[in-house]
């Protein structure tokens, strides 16, 4: 890549609107689309999708697990799906969640980060629960290659709330020491960094410090998950310019026409964009 991640996703970000699409054709929504569940259906599918969005979304988000039920003919899907989304001009964000030790954490960047690799995506998101610093091997490559990752940080999840707000011997939660390694590594960048971390879109004043990170914010949750692009202010504060939406489930249950996925998009962009380039 000729630029990093962080200045791509910056430039995509200005000249098309702070919006990521969900790519998430799980089998109850192939099955509303009248599609069979398959590879054929999660091809057409993906198709559908691209010639919707490709031109008009700054950042596609296919979500790995639903591509991997299929096997190997589902890999081959989404490899192709890359393809056609970078075709587009879209930014592919990989939804990918790998976090490993040594070797195999080596093994995954090698997968999803360094050119060459079929199924080489321009950024992809990663588990730091084995410590931000097992995620060196992809951080690396991430930057070597001008690509981004995604690291977990403060998600919507009931769940995740023991672990992360967790404190640690010297009085942080868990979750900042994921946000401030992340700051370290994005500091200096310009535009923003490369680094970004996922904070959920519903999970309201957290009395996290989000403002030092240098670098992109995925929020989940927008839809059908309860968040709002207008609710993002109080999530992230002056934080607010480097925050990307991230919306599946409202855009896909408009399809499964091309016309009706793009009309979709195109009212959940422009709310984005009137709450989160306000100055």
């Amino acid at each position: 890549m000729s630029e990093p991640f962080g200045a791509r996703l910056r430039q995509a970000m200005d000249k098309r609107g702070p919006l990521c699409v969900g790519i998430d054709p799980h089998a109850a929504l192939l099955e509303k689309w009248g599609l069979p569940d398959d590879p054929v259906g999660l091809a057409t599918f993906g198709d559908t999708v691209i010639e919707a969005v490709g031109d008009l979304a700054a950042v596609v988000k296919p979500q790995s697990a639903f591509f991997e039920r299929h096997g190997s003919a589902g890999i081959a899907v989404l490899e192709r799906l890359i393809r056609l989304a970078g075709e587009a001009g879209a930014l592919v964000l990989l939804d990918v969640k790998r976090g490993d030790i040594g070797s195999t954490a080596a093994g995954y960047a090698d997968a999803y980060l360094r050119d060459g690799s079929p199924l080489a995506a321009d950024a992809i998101t990663v588990s730091p629960y084995l410590g931000v610093g097992a995620l060196a091997p992809v951080l690396d490559t991430a930057r070597e290659y001008g690509r981004g990752t995604f690291v977990l940080a403060l998600t919507s999840n009931p769940e995740a709330v023991p672990v992360q707000h967790a404190r640690t011997t010297d009085g942080r939660t868990v979750a900042q020491t994921v946000l401030d390694e992340l700051a370290e590594r994005n500091a200096g960048a310009t535009p923003m960094g490369s680094y970004g971390a996922v904070v959920g879109a519903t999970v309201g004043e957290t009395g996290h410090d989000l403002s030092r990170l240098n670098g992109p914010f995925l929020a989940p949750g927008v839809g059908a998950q309860g968040g709002t692009p207008e609710g993002l202010k109080a999530v992230f504060g002056d934080a607010l310019p480097a925050v990307l939406p991230a919306v599946s489930r409202e855009i896909l249950a408009a399809g499964p026409t091309p016309a009706a996925l793009r009309e979709a998009t195109e009212m959940t962009l422009q709310r984005c964009v009137e709450v989160l380039t306000r100055r």
